[in-house]
């Protein structure tokens, strides 16, 4: 054992001895959380317009505190963008996390010198808290990569600009940095498919232990190092790879396929980072969801989602929520997000701890026909189809089709690229079909009353989703694929690839 491994044990002990601390006290942590961040924003130009110094309980935060989004704060985050200080939040932001938005194009989210290191903090222990629950430490000898994007900064008024992972990279421990990979020149690669080919040269020969990404770039890049080796499985290349910590996108519909590239089942970790703040994380391996982290600097709110576009939702504390129950999230951060609709939605699985799932995303949803399908019920649908079919999947998303043949009931349309497709199409697509009619009753009832006609699946040509996310000038990165729309944007890109 190393001396790393060593020195990770007691720290992972003293590491979950601080958060349990807090777990079984959130709801208290997160009254604490809310005093705070409305004290310290107090003087801001936020603060005065929404009287904070009259703010004492919850009840006056909701009345002096609307829910925004993106573009209902941006008069703030554009005085932000443009260099005044104590707008959102105290002083000028550290940085300004670009993200790509739907409807408001590039977006500029500030991480402020408050709430910077709870990003690496949070990172930090979902990896030590896997050490205390299992006593493995092996994987923190070997060399540890983190598929991300440019740490290239750009500066706007004085303040570095870049990706959320471009700007983490910044701030890796120094213990850490002779384990990283890949290179920095290697990660200042903008082309995606050149950076992950030189990646897999850099990487090739090294004894990698923890790889991290999102998985379908990480698929990409298995896939990759496997044709360069032959075909040889992933554990044959690295034969100490132990470890797969991921975030942004659910694991599940990858897994199999992953796995079978990797050539055997390995131990992952699942995050919830994103630019506005590091959210939760998975604390252990035998318990379902993910710790939400009620004292990083973040007060949480919920909406209940099928209230959500009413208008005047119930807003809801931590104190407050229900067991398996779909909320819209919303964010008020000490980088000064005030009652921002991040736009996921996630499901408490358990109150003690305080442990959610991320259900999807609050405008990826199909309702073309009432029926409001949720990315939680079309990734069930498909696994329970899958596992009974013995099918690996590379990506997949849905549409409505509103507008079929004519005397043809509109549908569902899928888009499927298969790895390991089914033998019978026909009955892969009924099978999938009877589940999401199972787990959606408006659907089951549209169905049985002649309104929509079952499911149809369109296979695609391997290649189809990293073609098409190209095409968008979003491979790779952080960029996901939607797993459902409610308008033909995505489905009419992907139709010329159907095989």
């Amino acid at each position: 054992m190393g001396f790393k491994a060593i020195l990770s044990r007691p720290f992972a002990a003293f590491a979950v001895y601080q958060i349990n601390k807090w777990k079984s006290r959130a709801v208290e942590a997160q009254r604490q959380v809310m005093a705070s961040l409305v004290d310290d924003a107090r003087h801001t130009a936020f603060g005065r317009d929404h009287h904070f110094d009259r703010i004492k309980t919850y009840e006056d935060f909701k009345r002096y505190i609307p829910i925004r989004d993106y573009e209902d704060l941006r008069p703030y985050i554009d005085r932000v963008v443009n260099g005044e200080a104590d707008i959102l939040w105290k002083g000028k932001p550290a940085y300004l996390a670009k993200t790509s938005g739907t409807t408001s194009g590039v977006k500029y989210i500030p991480i402020s010198r408050e709430s910077m290191p709870e990003h690496i903090k949070a990172a930090r222990n979902a990896l030590l808290t896997y050490i205390h629950e299992t006593g493995k430490t092996d994987f923190v000898n070997g060399k540890m990569i983190f598929l991300q994007g440019s740490p290239v900064l750009a500066e706007k008024h004085g303040v570095a600009t870049g990706r959320l992972s471009g700007i983490v990279a910044h701030h890796i421990p120094q213990y850490l940095q002779k384990n990283r990979l890949p290179s920095y020149q290697t990660n200042c690669i903008e082309d995606w498919e050149d950076k992950v080919d030189a990646i897999v040269e850099e990487t090739f020969h090294e004894d990698m232990t923890l790889i991290s990404g999102i998985p379908p770039w990480v698929q990409m890049y298995f896939d990759r190092l496997s044709s360069k080796a032959g075909g040889k499985k992933i554990k044959d290349i690295f034969k100490n790879f132990s470890l797969f910590v991921y975030g942004g996108v659910n694991y599940e519909p990858y897994r199999q396929r992953m796995e079978e590239v990797i050539g055997k089942k390995i131990d992952s970790i699942e995050t919830y980072p994103a630019s506005e703040g590091f959210i939760a994380y998975q604390d252990s391996q035998t318990e379902k969801g993910l710790l939400l982290l009620a004292k990083a600097g973040i007060f949480y709110e919920f909406i209940p989602s099928d209230e959500y576009f009413n208008e005047s939702p119930r807003r809801l504390s931590l104190e407050e929520v229900e067991l398996n129950t779909n909320y819209a999230l919303i964010l008020n951060t000490n980088a000064g997000l005030w009652g921002y609709s991040i736009g996921d939605t996630v499901k408490f699985v358990s109150k003690d701890p305080y442990r959610i799932v991320v259900t999807g995303r609050i405008k990826h949803y199909i309702s073309a026909f009432g029926e409001h399908v949720i990315g939680e019920e079309v990734e069930s649908a498909l696994l329970e189809a899958t596992a009974e079919y013995q099918v690996e999947i590379t990506e997949f998303t849905v549409a409505p089709q509103v507008s079929p043949e004519a005397g043809d009931l509109p549908y569902h349309e899928w888009f499927i690229e298969f790895s390991r497709p089914p033998e019978d199409l026909a009955a892969f697509s009924k099978r999938v079909d009877e589940a999401m009619q199972k787990k959606n009753i408006y659907y089951f009832d549209l169905i049985k009353g002649n309104i929509l006609q079952p499911s149809i699946i369109r296979p695609l040509a391997k290649g189809a989703f990293q073609q098409y996310m190209k095409s968008e000038g979003k491979l790779g990165g952080q960029n996901k694929v939607p797993r459902l729309s409610n308008d033909r944007r995505i489905a009419d890109g992907l139709t010329p690839f159907i095989s």
